[in-house]
């Protein structure tokens, strides 16, 4: 396979299908994918030298989830982010999440708790390699969204933690890792660690402010990064993924 699809760490586990598309939510992320550009199911499958199924069911998810868009008899391109959906997403975040951990703070089990912390060390540890190894950036992003995911899981509210998974699903891994530096990751890592620290101190109002500091600042470093310039839109290519003679 292309070192694209090198081996995670061990905390992510991953199909060849999630290989696949994380490999190209990344290049979204990075920039080689740019807004409302075509993403060709043959050429991925050989560069990636892999088949042809779990390109297709990775577009698939990647359309699911709002990264790509499928349009009828062209394929799948990727979606422009804008700074409305950027706002529209933080918006959410602010009023969810905040009340989400201010549940988790008084219904954590110490079995989850106990993830987290391993969650946490994880990344912290990963964050102290980023400047000798930069691809760690895509493993502390998928430990992230792990580490907010069980935080909501926590509150025991299964309509909220419904609502926020999309969400944050979306946005947390969309806020690129490469966009922090190392002093925005530590404090982004202290922050994790307070909220901790505050759910096992049963302090629901701290928790609550600590996420709240979390998504402001993220929120603001989105804001200072952000590019909304976009190309114009290309050439749909010749073959859709359902249309495509070569499918496997």
């Amino acid at each position: 396979m292309d070192k694209a699809l090198r081996t995670p760490h061990p905390n992510v586990v991953r199909t060849a299908t999630a290989e696949v598309h994380d490999v190209i939510k990344q290049r979204i992320l990075d920039g080689h994918y740019q807004a409302n550009e075509y993403i060709r199911e043959t050429s991925i499958a050989r560069e990636l030298a892999v088949s042809r199924t779990p390109v297709r069911e990775a577009l698939r998810e990647l359309v699911t989830e709002g990264w790509l868009e499928a349009i009828p008899h062209h394929g799948a391109r990727v979606v422009a982010w804008t700074d409305d959906d950027a706002r529209e997403v933080f918006e959410l975040r602010m009023v969810l999440e905040p009340m989400a951990v201010r549940l988790a703070s008084g219904r954590i089990t110490a079995e989850r708790l106990a993830r987290l912390e391993s969650l946490a060390g994880d990344m912290e540890a990963l964050v102290e390699l980023v400047e000798s190894d930069p691809s760690v950036r895509n493993d502390i992003a998928f430990l992230n969204h792990d580490f907010h995911r069980e935080l909501i899981l926590a509150s025991g509210n299964h309509r909220l933690a419904s609502v926020l998974e999309n969400v944050v699903r979306t946005s947390v891994i969309r806020r690129n890792f490469g966009h922090y530096d190392l002093t925005n990751l530590r404090r982004s890592m202290r922050h994790h660690r307070e909220i901790l620290e505050a759910i096992n101190a049963d302090s629901p109002e701290w928790a609550e402010s600590v996420m709240r500091a979390h998504l402001l600042a993220a929120k603001a470093l989105h804001v200072r990064t952000n590019d909304t310039a976009e190309p114009a839109s290309p050439a749909p290519p010749r073959h859709t993924l359902e249309q495509d003679p070569q499918q496997q």
